[in-house]
């Protein structure tokens, strides 16, 4: 049966840090402050991933209070719970996401984030979906304090057998 789950996360935006929205480094003067790289996109889609399979969040699988992930890049840690789902029995079936962001526009990077996230999650490109919003000029993100993205992932029962069906 197959089995969906959402994701969320946001992050303030800070001078002197990098932009990374899906994997992509965007050019901006302001990146995401966090204690990776702070790529909300990943982010999200992993809490979807990890949502769908019953298996916690990032912070349980990536705790901010361990050093080993500090300026983690946040695709791999995607790359690594993938593995992990496959490990577990899980296929990814297909991956929906938004972000919310004043600035920069990011249709201009639209393929480069959609070919990075399906090769690190090992599916085809049309298996993975990216859209981008604004705040209309409210709340944080209209204000340029921050970035958010949500993020719904479905995941099917991988198949079993030696013929792979």
């Amino acid at each position: 049966m197959s089995r969906t789950g959402i994701g969320y996360d946001v992050h303030r935006l800070q001078e002197g840090r990098r932009l990374v929205l899906g994997g992509v480094e965007i050019p901006h003067e302001r990146g995401l402050e966090g204690h990776s790289d702070a790529d909300v996109l990943c982010h999200a889609i992993i809490d979807a991933l990890l949502g769908a399979a019953g298996s916690g969040d990032i912070g349980e699988h990536f705790p901010d209070s361990d050093d080993t992930w500090r300026g983690a890049y946040s695709l791999e840690l995607l790359g690594l719970v993938c593995a992990r789902l496959s490990v577990a029995g899980w296929r990814i079936g297909n991956v929906d996401s938004t972000v919310i962001i004043e600035r920069p526009k990011l249709g201009p990077h639209r393929q480069a984030i959609l070919t990075s996230l399906a090769e690190e999650m090992a599916v085809a490109a049309d298996r993975v979906n990216v859209k981008f919003t604004t705040g209309e000029g409210m709340g944080f993100v209209g204000r340029a304090e921050g970035v958010a993205a949500l993020a719904v992932a479905t995941l099917d029962p991988a198949p079993t057998g030696a013929s792979g069906e």
